[in-house]
């Protein structure tokens, strides 16, 4: 299962996230549900390095973890965020809550 957890500001503005474990849909290579949560994530990174002038800590580490913490939120960033929660919720939606799960 691939647990997803959002990380909230004091003014419950989505500000980061964190990704780890597997779907156990495929096997490895042909998972496309890992593939799609990646796809999201890291599209989501890339937009916020690219597209603003936030800055934010990145951390990827061998085990699979994906974390992420924009440290000076702009309203872009929060509106990126909040489209890979969407992503992330019609992947469940399409494919049921068993390989996928959002940690609030």
């Amino acid at each position: 299962m691939i647990n997803v957890e959002f990380h909230y500001d004091s003014s419950d503005r989505i500000n980061g996230f964190s990704i780890s474990g597997h779907a156990g849909y495929d096997e490895a290579g042909k998972d496309i549900i890992c593939s799609a949560v990646s796809v999201l994530a890291i599209n989501t990174i890339n937009s916020i390095e690219e597209l603003t002038d936030d800055k934010y800590n990145v951390n990827n580490d061998e085990s699979g973890l994906l974390e992420f913490d924009v440290l000076t939120l702009s309203d872009f960033s929060e509106l990126l965020l909040k489209s890979l929660y969407i992503g992330i919720d019609s992947i469940i939606k399409s494919y049921g809550s068993g390989y996928v799960n959002i940690v609030k």
